[in-house]
């Protein structure tokens, strides 16, 4: 592609050396994500490594019964099979577009070439792969020792986080999943916080209208993971 560095959103291409980008651009192009579209379904070699230029990704691992919950989640952020830089070709883990957006993609082959012919690219990316595990890990703690609405939260958060505005379009059934809860329980915990006055939900779209308060309600499930990636990598927040 004919793309100058300067000119996209996605942090990690952001941060490659020119000489990398350049290489990785002439790769590239730019694609549309649907919310529900599969980048990846885990079990099988990646096919394609997706840089978010916008929206929302969840990487969902899945039991053999079917139960579903969201184990990470990125944007701009980061990039999709972030395995592929430790030379493993797979991961058990489904990748799906949580919110709609674009973003440049490029083959497996073509990311693993120009990869091994300039190996100061991997650097900036390696430490995605720590900030990505930071979060993965606190997802975890999060999940094992707060409640529905401090979960709700802080997952609120994450998504606005890489999102432009305030309003995310959601269902209650794909917030079950990310957070593996009943359905009922994520209704109960939109009211509470919506009685608070800090979102409004209405029709699949959430608007959120008290960050701060979010913030609170959400204590020490969120931050931990964002102040990693912006010590190891820099600012994603554009301001928040």
């Amino acid at each position: 592609m004919n793309l100058h560095q300067s000119s996209v959103r996605n942090v990690l291409l952001r941060t490659l050396p020119p000489n990398d980008f350049a290489l990785v651009a002439a790769c590239m192009e730019l694609a549309p994500l649907a919310r529900g579209q599969v980048l990846d379904p885990g079990h099988v070699p990646a096919k394609r490594v997706y840089f978010p230029e916008s929206g929302v990704m969840s990487v969902i691992a899945t039991t053999d019964d079917g139960r579903r919950i969201e184990v990470g989640l990125f944007g701009r952020d980061g990039m999709s099979n972030p395995h592929l830089l430790l030379g493993v070709d797979r991961s058990p883990h489904e990748t799906v577009a949580q919110v709609t957006g674009e973003a440049f993609c490029l083959s497996s082959e073509d990311f693993l070439k120009v990869a091994a012919n300039s190996p100061a690219m991997t650097a900036p990316l390696l430490r995605y792969v720590q900030a990505f595990a930071v979060q993965t890990a606190h997802t975890a703690l999060s999940n094992g020792s707060y409640k529905i609405e401090e979960r709700l939260a802080r997952w609120l958060l994450m998504c606005h986080d890489r999102i432009d505005g305030d309003e995310i379009s959601l269902t209650h059934e794909s917030l079950a999943i990310m957070l593996g809860v009943r359905r009922s329980g994520v209704t109960l915990a939109l009211h509470m916080l919506e009685g608070a006055r800090l979102i409004r939900a209405d029709r699949g779209r959430l608007a959120i209208l008290n960050r701060g308060s979010l913030e609170a309600v959400a204590g020490e499930s969120y931050g931990v993971p964002e102040a990693e990636y912006e010590r190891i990598i820099g600012r994603f927040r554009d301001g928040r």
